[in-house]
């Protein structure tokens, strides 16, 4: 049984594109964040080690990414990619008409490229809309050359923690998404036979004047409720308003009601040739908890 409705990821992603950069405040500063990831990739293999030679960015929106890593890597392969093709016409004005980089449309979960063709991979806050972590960085791991890197985001369980409790009281359907904790992120990681993964994570609380403009800002970056078993008619004026009347208490001396963004970052190392992928049972490596290193950040 899938969680999300892959067709109503597209669609919506496709209708937020234009409006998108304008709206993903939160987005571009993870974005950043993340990329501070790819020292990593020097630090590994030294000194006097090669640039990558092929880059991927996955689920790239707008493709600033790319074009930071187009930069930082002059003479590599950067592919951008991402299921939305008007994305991809958002991203054509980063790429730039002296040293253009490649956009694919694609869903992240069938990436359309050789084994073992890639240095490095990125992918920023593309993963919570997936089914089956394990099986999107099998997808991951196959195209990564052995000793490439892994660097992505995602977010996780307190995410939106507010308004899903808001709805909770208003109606029986859910609104938001399920994000996954993250133990089960590092242990996907691993069932995927990645190597030395590190883990990090970060709180982000955002203000809005009230439970609408929260939703208006959704909506403009795409994040709408994709759940396949969401109600597919309007929510309505009823059930809106108990919601927002569930949210009011937490309106803070500010004025402001808080939204909280819970982000897990991880970056790993693709594995040897001929390295397994765990299966299921004793062999599922867990990560503590009390072994993954926790930075919580003022509002």
């Amino acid at each position: 049984m899938t969680t999300f409705d892959q067709r109503h990821i597209r669609r919506a992603f496709s209708r937020s594109a234009a409006g998108y950069d304008a709206a993903a405040a939160l987005q571009h500063e993870v974005e950043k964040r993340l990329l501070e990831s790819l020292d990593y990739f020097a630090l590994r293999q030294g000194p006097d080690a090669a640039a990558p030679r092929v880059v991927l960015d996955v689920g790239c929106g707008p493709a600033h990414a790319a074009a930071t890593m187009r930069k930082r890597w002059p003479k590599a392969q950067v592919i951008a990619l991402d299921l939305a093709l008007p994305m991809l016409r958002e991203a054509r004005k980063q790429a730039g008409w002296w040293k253009p980089f490649q956009r694919v449309c694609a869903d992240l979960r069938a990436l359309p490229l050789a084994e073992a063709s890639v240095d490095v991979l990125f992918c920023n806050l593309s993963l919570q809309w997936v089914d089956d972590l394990p099986a999107a960085f099998n997808g991951f791991r196959r195209v990564l050359k052995p000793g490439g890197l892994l660097v992505c985001s995602t977010f996780g369980p307190e995410t939106l923690q507010e308004l899903r409790e808001a709805f909770a009281q208003a109606d029986d359907t859910p609104h938001v998404s399920p994000f996954p904790p993250i133990a089960q992120f590092g242990d996907a990681l691993m069932l995927a036979g990645f190597r030395d993964p590190v883990l990090d994570r970060d709180r982000f609380t955002l203000t809005y004047d009230d439970m609408p403009a929260l939703m208006r800002e959704l909506r403009a970056m795409g994040a709408t409720n994709a759940l396949r078993h969401r109600r597919h008619t309007l929510t309505g004026r009823a059930r809106f308003a108990a919601a927002a009347r569930a949210y009011e208490p937490l309106r803070r001396a500010d004025g402001k009601l808080p939204s909280t963004w819970d982000v897990i970052y991880a970056h790993a190392w693709a594995p040897p040739p001929g390295a397994p992928i765990r299966g299921q049972g004793e062999d599922i490596a867990a990560v503590p908890l009390s072994k993954i290193p926790i930075r919580r950040r003022g509002e």
